[in-house]
């Protein structure tokens, strides 16, 4: 928590309580994913660089494609 960053403006129409809750949901999901990638290649061995290029470039295709959307905002 190294950066200051101000309140949401109430013109927002997002609550501090609702910032935290999504704050501890991402970090969860996070968490649960690094489970299953740990999981995954305790049973099948480490990604290789390929496999993480292609996985990279996978995801940032996905993001570019959601924030095209209506509504599309990064969370």
């Amino acid at each position: 928590m190294g950066e200051h960053h101000p309140p949401p403006a109430p013109e927002d129409g997002v609550t501090l309580s609702r910032l935290v809750a999504g704050a501890v949901e991402r970090e969860l999901r996070l968490r649960a994913g690094r489970a299953v990638i740990r999981e995954w290649q305790a049973e099948h061995g480490a990604f290789t660089p390929e496999e993480l290029a292609v996985g990279r470039a996978d995801m940032a295709a996905a993001d570019a494609e959601y924030l095209s959307e209506p509504g599309g905002t990064v969370a």
